[in-house]
């Protein structure tokens, strides 16, 4: 099958074209900037391209040809923009992506959302079912878009939504890169009692998900929450990367409120300036919020079957993290 991957050049989408062209496909990797070593997907076999979802011109290009869509494009830390930029890329973006398929005659359409719009989870573990209440606007958006492409299932396309939890791995220097390099340095400060649940998702987990959906019929129409089988609480995390790394961590708590007032602070100052803060809501967040998913969904009708445990997907992120000279 021929397969374009929007987000390709990112840390989810260029492991998801890996996947697809060691399956023989024929992968179109779009993003609007090139990722970390981007260069490997043409050595791969693959096509990259760059341009942004939000440029009409260049997402009539890159469907033509193509059986399926894997969506995974989407404004995510971007904290030096507007707010109307999420919706610009988040909601507009994947309306453009989703129009150019289904007039090109595009087979499926595969949205990658967030386990971010169930906000903090009142009563782990949630389930597709549970509350919407997104927190900020990444995770508004990225929710607003999932009616938008499920309404156009069986209108000529089939169409189904994901929602993954905390991806990781190796590949991506960022999203566990602060909890590693903390305990690396021996001493990773908590804030508040360390219970909030955290739902790790290893990078070919997920892949192995994106993959199971390739096939019609499987999983049309649907929602399905993506993780690994096993959420832990934020301190014991952080204690398995010290594992992770063979090394000791000193945990020393201190209270909640002060960051937090901190992290709006910082966010509300740097904003207008066009400067990343080095505290802000969201990551503060991570202290307090409950992200805990029941999976039973997906292992039923999608045969998800998360096969690389948290332990061992540390162990390898680790290993990653030092080869690269991350640590």
């Amino acid at each position: 099958m021929k397969i374009l991957v929007t987000g390709g050049t990112g840390f989810s989408g260029k492991a998801l074209v890996k996947r697809l062209l060691d399956d023989k496909h024929q992968v179109v990797a779009m993003d609007y900037k090139e990722g970390l070593k981007t260069d490997e997907i043409k050595s791969w076999g693959g096509d990259v391209v760059i341009g942004s979802v939000t440029d009409r011109a260049v997402v009539e290009r890159v469907v033509k040809g193509v059986d399926v869509v894997h969506h995974l494009a989407a404004a995510f830390r971007e904290l030096d923009v507007p707010n109307s930029y999420y919706e610009e890329v988040n909601i507009q973006g994947t309306l453009n992506v989703l129009q150019a398929a289904k007039r090109e005659g595009v087979k499926r359409f595969i949205y990658c959302s967030t386990c971010g719009v169930h906000g903090n989870v009142e009563h782990p573990p949630a389930a597709e079912s549970a509350p919407i209440k997104p927190a900020d606007y990444y995770q508004r958006t990225k929710y607003e878009a999932e009616p938008l492409v499920l309404a156009e299932h069986g209108k000529g396309i089939k169409a189904l939504v994901l929602r993954p939890a905390a991806i990781y791995g190796p590949g991506d220097p960022e999203r566990f890169g602060m909890i590693f390099r903390r305990v690396n340095k021996g001493v990773f400060p908590m804030f508040g009692d360390g219970k909030a649940l955290y739902h790790p998702l290893y990078i070919d987990n997920f892949v192995d998900a994106l993959c199971n959906v390739l096939r019609d019929g499987v999983g049309d129409g649907q929602v399905y929450l993506i993780a690994d089988e096993e959420y832990v609480e934020i301190e014991q995390l952080v204690k398995k990367v010290a594992q992770a790394l063979q090394t000791e961590v000193r945990i020393p708590h201190y209270p909640f409120l002060p960051l937090s007032v901190a992290g709006h602070l910082m966010e509300w100052v740097c904003k207008p300036l066009h400067i990343t803060p080095p505290i802000f809501p969201r990551r503060v967040d991570w202290y307090k919020q409950n992200r805990a998913f029941d999976i039973s969904k997906a292992k039923q009708d999608l045969n998800y079957h998360p096969v690389v445990d948290l332990d061992e997907g540390l162990r390898r992120t680790a290993d990653w993290y030092r080869s690269e000279g991350y640590l």
